[in-house]
């Protein structure tokens, strides 16, 4: 099975190009191509090996949620002339991710069982165990670092700092538990539950547009709703479908993304077992039948395919 690592394209009228954890973005003058690469993180760290299909998994899931919530906020996608790639508009990103929480689990059980009844600014009631429903979907922001980790950050802060407008704030803050909703009840609709997520949101003058991927694996943890009741009353784990797993995979082999510490070796079955779970997600978020593009070219077929999407908005003339 083929892989897509990185890309190192050079187009006419290119005007810069950033590679990120997972992707690849070339920009032109008030366009952009975003490319999903087959790479993966985790505690904000790429990993060695990449995973096949998973950038097709999460170029379509998040191209399929996009236009499936743009009658709630304007988005940056404009076309997907290929399974790993998406071209839209250019904006001044916000630097802040929205993190949205319905349910104790992740990052945010971590700190609650060591104690920490307060995550963001948001309280949190006593008495909760992991993977409880929140008694509403709370929001956890971070900072976005282009190097090392996230950090968390309350809403004070954010305004405080001048790095979002308090009135701007205020309605990505709306935009966010509107796309929750709309997500968590899609889900809802092929049986899962949407646990959490996060947005990202950027500005072309006045106008705020939601920006990057939704609702995919690397953006997502979904609990499978039936058995979701008797599994909390037995206090056993969640079936879930998330990139949890694989940070689970690393904790149990010593890695946290911390300094001295060594990734573990990624064997060809774990890397198989990850692409599985990945297109397991694909087809249980969607409700569709996955279709492996054929990657014996990868490269030379993006390339191709970014081409005539430039062609089509006419970036290269």
């Amino acid at each position: 099975m083929n892989a897509l690592k990185e890309t190192h394209f050079n187009f006419k009228n290119q005007t810069g190009f950033y590679r990120g954890k997972v992707r690849d973005v070339y920009f032109f003058k008030d366009k952009m191509v975003m490319v999903a690469s087959d790479r993966i993180s985790a505690f904000d760290v790429i990993l060695p090996k990449p995973i096949p299909y998973k950038g097709q998994v999460l170029n379509q899931i998040a191209a399929k949620f996009l236009q499936a919530t743009a009658d709630i906020v304007p988005n940056w996608l404009l076309s997907v002339p290929d399974p790993n790639v998406s071209i839209g508009i250019k904006c001044e990103a916000f630097p802040v991710e929205m993190v949205v929480r319905g349910y104790l689990s992740g990052h945010a059980w971590r700190q609650y069982k060591i104690g920490f009844r307060t995550l963001c600014g948001e309280k949190l009631p006593d008495g909760l165990q992991e993977n409880d429903k929140l008694p509403n979907p709370i929001i956890t922001p971070t900072t976005k670092a282009k190097k090392g980790h996230d950090e968390d950050i309350a809403k004070q802060e954010i305004v405080a700092r001048n790095l979002i407008s308090a009135k701007d704030y205020a309605q990505i803050e709306q935009y966010s538990l509107a796309l929750f909703a709309r997500g968590s009840a899609m889900a809802l609709e092929q049986g899962l539950i949407l646990v959490d997520t996060k947005y990202e949101f950027g500005k072309i003058g006045d106008q705020i547009y939601l920006i990057d991927e939704i609702h995919t694996p690397d953006s997502s943890r979904y609990f499978y709703a039936e058995g979701y009741q008797e599994r909390q009353a037995n206090k056993e784990s969640q079936k879930q479908l998330s990139k949890e797993f694989v940070r689970e995979w690393l904790i149990a082999n010593g890695f946290q993304g911390k300094d001295g510490q060594k990734i573990p070796q990624m064997t060809d079955v774990m890397i198989k077992t990850i692409s599985d779970r990945y297109i397991e997600l694909y087809e249980k978020v969607t409700g569709e039948t996955f279709d492996r593009t054929d990657n014996r070219d990868i490269e030379d077929r993006i390339e191709a395919n970014i081409l005539q999407g430039l062609e089509a908005i006419q970036i290269l003339n």
